[in-house]
């Protein structure tokens, strides 16, 4: 194969990718007003095949972001409403005896919401850490275990899951070991006030907006093969692996604000969601290879929560955003480095 066709064939591929995503961006804004980094996030993490944390005040359209997502991709869509009583088995399932036809009882398997393909994970910090554990396992290995038996999860696999940030009575703040297993941390904020007419339109009258499928399951997992295929120059690979050691204190890549305000800094699935998300943002913008911009424009849902500020950094405001600015302004990329 040429050079001439190979290039023809990325742009082909990136140009399909493209089309896909604009399909189902533009369904879930005919009923979303505003909120364009949220729905991007949302429709990166899907495509890269990782999940996401929602974290905003009630009311600003988090369940019904998710809601439409299902709906526009034709997959099968679950919502869990956590609360302190909620048990693992209301989550995955259980086994349940059942009478057959012919007589007598059998025991079955009663699948729990848990097993869809987006599943919608409404205020899990409000679940005990004995319930938040049971989705551990569904997360990593897209598996559930009931008794002896191990269960594959169809895919694609998506847990969404939203927290409200201000009201703590009652919540189980998330483990680092689970928020680890998001892809991205992304902040829900109040509508411009240019929005709120919009949205007043389109919820107070009799009018009644549909979500239409433009895409299904199939060609979601046909393009986060796509995703995977995008190569990574070593020079970038090398940019996110400064960045995530950048959050962590004591290394060499590490700003002040670093060693002096973090407990505990990213993990390596830091650096695999980087490079995962830059590659959809590479396709979105045409080119089939990733570069450093890519990185950067991730940077803060990849890593805000993978940082914990230690006691001092939160006596002085200092929250994770604040460290990965930080960071992104003090770890340069190889070219800008020789550069300077």
């Amino acid at each position: 194969m040429s050079a001439s066709t190979g290039a023809a064939d990325a742009r082909k591929t990136a140009d399909r990718f493209k089309t896909t995503y604009r399909a189902i961006k533009e369904q879930i804004e005919r009923v979303m007003v505003g909120q364009e980094e949220v729905i991007e996030g949302v429709l990166t993490a899907l495509l890269a095949g990782g999940h996401v944390l929602l974290e905003g005040v009630p009311g600003l359209g988090k369940t019904l972001l998710i809601s439409s997502l299902g709906r526009a991709v034709d997959l099968s869509f679950s919502r869990i409403q956590f609360t302190p009583d909620m048990m693992p088995a209301d989550v995955i399932g259980t086994q349940v005896l059942v009478e057959k036809e012919g007589g007598g009882h059998e025991v079955q398997f009663q699948e729990g919401p848990l097993i869809a393909n987006v599943v919608l994970a409404d205020e899990i910090n409000r679940a005990t850490p004995k319930t938040q554990s049971a989705m551990l396992q569904a997360m990593q290995e897209r598996q559930i275990s009931v008794g002896r038996r191990t269960i594959d999860l169809e895919e694609p696999y998506c847990v969404m899951a939203t927290q409200n940030p201000v009201e703590q009575e009652g919540t189980y703040p998330l483990p680092e070991a689970q928020l680890d297993r998001f892809l991205f941390k992304l902040v829900v904020g109040y509508p411009k006030e240019s929005e709120y007419r919009a949205i007043l339109d389109r919820t107070v009258g009799d009018e009644t907006l549909e979500v239409k499928p433009v895409s299904n399951g199939a060609e979601i997992m046909e393009l986060r093969h796509t995703v995977r295929q995008v190569p990574v120059p070593e020079h970038v690979q090398d940019y996110a692996i400064h960045l995530m050691m950048g959050t962590q204190p004591g290394s060499s890549h590490a700003p002040d604000l670093t060693n002096e305000n973090v407990a505990l800094g990213s993990s390596p699935r830091g650096a695999q969601s980087l490079l995962l998300a830059a590659k959809v943002s590479a396709l979105l913008d045409g080119r089939f290879t990733v570069n450093t911009d890519d990185v950067k424009k991730v940077a803060l849902p990849a890593l805000r929560h993978r940082v914990m500020v230690n006691f001092q950094g939160q006596s002085d405001g200092v929250t994770s955003d604040d460290v990965i600015r930080a960071v992104l302004q003090h770890v340069k990329p190889a070219t800008e480095a020789v550069a300077s």
